[in-house]
């Protein structure tokens, strides 16, 4: 029985630098400004950073629905937690953005123009598949190019919420189904109105934690969505503080508002119901 080919003595023996492709990782540092301006490369490495967490945060998170689909809260919720450090990971990098003055983030800002981190496809991915769809968003990318036709599919596919509350049906949960959305609302095939469906899912989930130990599963998971919910409008709100020391109220790079436009986002949240729930914890009230 052959058990295949032993390696070629002369292949290429396996580096770290090889295996991680440190040179070509290194050489994508391109700065900009001239005469070159020392904090630009601060600057281009911490956004870098932050896309490569992004792209591990839709692996997870495609994961996450995957294990939510095959009916393992417990194998969800472990991966969910491993998101929240992300998180925490992309809100502490800001402190190292805010070693720079703003004089020097100044001196080669302009040579920005107009790209701007509003752009980030991959940003846009995260809030699709969290839930939050806008399709509007679309129109800041060239129209069959690879990042349209990401977001494209996203918008057509189950989010995270979506994935959540199919298995919470499964498990006797009496929650309606729920096309996928592009939008902010959808409607159930029996007619409920957005906010019709909202209350429904709040009095279901209000069950979980009425009875903790006999959905400790489900209790651990909806308890690590929603810290992965708050870690993320941890991060937009730390993000606009850095913005407005950085620059006040001046425009964004590509022409959006600046700070003004994301304090308008950190209301945003994935899982709405999940928040609003804390408002019927009584034992005072057990009617909903």
């Amino acid at each position: 029985m052959s058990f295949g080919l032993p390696p070629r003595a002369d292949a290429p023996r396996l580096t770290y630098g090889g295996y991680l492709k440190i040179r070509e990782l290194i050489s994508l540092q391109q700065l900009l400004s001239n005469p070159r301006q020392h904090d630009e490369m601060l600057f281009i490495i911490i956004h870098q950073v932050y896309e490569l967490w992004f792209k591990e945060l839709l692996h997870e998170l495609d994961t996450i629905i995957e294990r939510l689909d095959a009916d393992q809260p417990l194998a969800a919720h472990r991966l969910v937690r491993r998101c929240v450090e992300i998180e925490r990971v992309l809100v502490s990098q800001i402190a190292v953005l805010e070693t720079m003055m703003p004089t020097d983030f100044l001196a080669f800002r302009d040579h920005l123009m107009p790209a701007s981190g509003f752009q980030s496809h991959q940003f846009r991915e995260l809030e699709y598949v969290s839930g939050l769809k806008d399709a509007r968003f679309l129109k800041n990318y060239e129209p069959g190019s690879e990042e349209h036709a990401r977001l494209e599919a996203r918008l057509s596919q189950p989010s995270l919420p979506d994935a959540f509350y199919a298995m919470l049906r499964r498990h006797g949960f009496k929650l309606p189904e729920i096309g996928t959305a592009s939008g902010s609302e959808c409607y159930t095939d029996s007619g409920e109105t957005p906010e019709a469906v909202s209350q429904l899912r709040i009095r279901e989930l209000r069950r979980i934690y009425q009875d903790a130990e006999k959905h400790y599963a489900l209790f651990l998971l909806t308890e690590s969505l929603i810290e992965y919910d708050e870690m993320f409008s941890m991060w937009r709100l730390r993000h606009i503080k850095m913005v407005e020391r950085m620059i006040g109220s001046k425009t964004g790079t590509g022409g959006s508002e600046g700070a003004a436009y994301l304090k308008r986002t950190v209301e945003r949240q994935f899982f709405p119901e999940l928040w609003e729930l804390r408002t019927y914890l009584s034992k005072k009230s057990e009617e909903y």
